[in-house]
């Protein structure tokens, strides 16, 4: 494929431009050609942190994805919904979604394999089906694409943010009534295991709550991010000082339960097959339900004299 950068791309990088101009691929796998140095800038070959000027021709040689490293393995999986083109599942707190940073095994996508057998490609070959992600320790659902036509379905729907998700969390401390964050989130400069929406710069982001119910130390909040961003809720309830509970990373006290308290509660979305809207809901999990058990409720506690 020939390609010419005009004037208005100039600035922009190279896996950026590629992206917007052959959208149908992932900006992973785009990256993945300039490295196998499958992508030509006047003739040449870059990296994909190549600033474009607005007068290049670039020149692509698509490849085929490389069979999928992810192994099937026999891993039950909670269905919640499912039709010929997507299913929901039930990710537990501590199963990974994906291979990476030393896991390999026991992940989300193992378990899919497993089950379904085939799965988008558009993700790469590690990711296979994956069209958005949740952290490790934290439960609910999880949308999965079967085909590729699906997944580039689903990825438009998030990307102009008319999926609704819907979490519950467990904050420390006592919040009241409703209230919207909206504060740039980028990688934490002191830690980079974090992310921290104390800077003036990142990625917009865009996060309401409101309280569900107040407990001794404790909110639980039912929260709608109208965004996606990496850590998006531990991030922004860490910044106004109500970190997610259990959540060492962002400043919580530990918790004596292994994992934190959050949980992706309902997703709304429309079904590439049907085109008929979908409103998947997802109960807490026992452990959760237990930690809850555990909170005392503030009429419950002795006033001080």
């Amino acid at each position: 494929m020939e390609l010419s950068a005009a004037s208005s791309a100039a600035g922009k990088r190279l896996d950026a431009f590629l992206h917007e101009k052959l959208p149908d691929y992932s900006r992973s796998r785009l990256q993945s050609w300039v490295r196998d140095g499958c992508v030509l800038v006047n003739g040449s070959p870059a990296k994909s942190s190549y600033v474009i000027r607005g007068t290049e021709q670039v020149s692509v040689e698509p490849q085929d994805l490389a069979p999928l490293h992810a192994e099937a393995e026999d891993i039950p999986l909670a269905v919640l919904y499912e039709d010929s083109s997507v299913v929901a599942i039930n990710k537990p707190a501590g199963m990974v979604v994906h291979a990476g940073a030393g896991v390999h095994s026991g992940t989300v996508v193992n378990a899919l394999l497993h089950r379904f057998q085939t799965l988008s490609s558009v993700g790469g070959d590690l990711r296979p089906g994956i069209v958005h992600r949740l952290d490790r320790y934290t439960s609910g659902i999880l949308l999965v694409a079967k085909t590729d036509q699906a997944h580039k379905n689903l990825a438009l729907q998030f990307s102009s943010r008319t999926v609704k998700k819907i979490y519950m969390a467990l904050v420390e401390g006592s919040l009241q009534g409703e209230g919207r964050i909206e504060k740039p989130i980028t990688r934490d400069p002191h830690n980079r295991a974090r992310m921290t929406a104390r800077q003036t710069t990142g990625r917009t982001a865009l996060t309401d709550w409101k309280t569900i119910e107040g407990f001794t130390g404790f909110t639980l909040l039912r929260i709608h991010i109208g965004t996606g961003r990496t850590h998006q809720i531990r991030a922004h309830m860490a910044a106004i000082r109500h970190p997610v509970a259990g959540d060492w990373l962002y400043g919580a006290k530990p918790a004596a339960w292994d994992r934190f308290f959050l949980h992706a509660h309902q997703l709304t979305f429309r079904s590439p097959a049907t085109a008929q809207d979908v409103v998947v809901e997802c109960a807490l999990p026992p452990e959760l339900e237990a930690w809850k058990s555990t909170l005392i409720p503030p009429a419950s506690v002795s006033p001080q004299r």
